[in-house]
């Protein structure tokens, strides 16, 4: 687990082939097809150097929620332990781990029609007076859910309109099984924030020479996105740095203020994740820069072998 730009894919590929293990990954973004280059995906070499799961399995047009996440991912790791492997989830997007080791609430599936009459809602009455309703009905979930979040706030109206229970009493009431596998949650996390932020900064500019602005020129090529009155709303698209370089591209910024913006929105992307695993109380947190034998040492412990296995 850990921040974007963290090293953790760099370190699970040679895990993967030192002790035998499949990667599962744990990304929003890397499920999408077409979302390579700003996502940071790992490329074809990369993904050679062992056994992927969850990567490039759906169209960026098609939405994939946390809970779908969760059976595919079971599922994957089931096939490997099943194949005699260990099974390696790297990522850093905290719902999806959530619903994995901890799992969902059972609550109302989505209703398409009622979803598209709160999203006409939406724009004519505006999202802010949406958010001020659902904080009359749910206060707990509106000091949650950000104002501009119009998936979330849908969501969430969506589910008491159907039920007439809010969400958050639907999270609270649920029951959890048990995850059927043994886990060590290891954070991987420069102790000097300034290397991280120095790290996202070099990607970004990576990704700028490697044709990021290209990859998201042949998304608005799509038909099935161009036929969306707003594909921004869809949960690809949220990827940090395609909202960014759809508005440049628009014409709403310029070069320069597109870099300060795509940045700035990583930057942000790595607090939110650092903030969520904070509250993993049973992670261990590693610098992986200066940490590395220490790192090694853990991960042997848990699977009762030498770490130069």
């Amino acid at each position: 687990m850990g921040p974007t730009a963290s090293g953790k894919t760099a370190l699970a590929i040679e895990w993967a082939q030192r002790f035998g293990g499949e990667i599962v990954s744990v990304d929003s973004a890397l499920v999408y097809r077409g979302l390579d280059i700003g996502s940071a995906k790992p490329d074809a070499a990369t993904l050679a150097q062992a056994p992927h799961h969850l990567i490039d399995v759906h169209d960026p047009h098609e939405r994939y929620s946390a809970a779908e996440f969760a059976a595919d991912a079971m599922e994957a790791l089931q096939g490997i332990a099943a194949r005699g492997k260990i099974p390696l989830l790297v990522g850093g997007t905290g719902l999806y781990f959530r619903a994995l080791l901890h799992g969902l609430s059972p609550m109302p599936s989505a209703d398409v029609a009622l979803r598209a009459a709160i999203v006409e809602e939406g724009a004519t009455r505006g999202w802010d007076a949406l958010h001020a309703e659902l904080a009359a009905i749910d206060p707990v979930a509106a000091r949650r859910i950000k104002a501009g979040d119009r998936q979330r706030i849908g969501r969430a109206l969506e589910v008491w309109r159907i039920s007439g229970r809010s969400i958050s009493d639907w999270q609270m009431s649920s029951a959890r099984q048990a995850f059927p596998f043994r886990v060590l949650k290891l954070v991987l996390c420069p102790a000097d924030r300034a290397v991280l932020h120095a790290r996202i900064e070099a990607r970004f500019d990576a990704m700028l020479v490697d044709g990021f602005l290209d990859e998201v020129r042949r998304l608005r090529s799509d038909p099935h996105l161009r036929e969306l009155a707003d594909p921004l709303d869809l949960p690809a698209l949220r990827a940090v740095g395609y909202r960014q370089a759809w508005r440049y591209l628009d014409g709403a910024t310029d070069a320069r203020e597109f870099r300060i913006e795509g940045i700035a929105a990583t930057r942000q992307l790595a607090k939110r994740q650092l903030t969520w695993l904070r509250g993993e109380l049973d992670a261990r947190w590693f610098d992986p820069s200066i940490e590395r034998t220490a790192l090694d040492d853990a991960l042997a412990l848990f699977l009762g072998r030498s770490a130069t296995a």
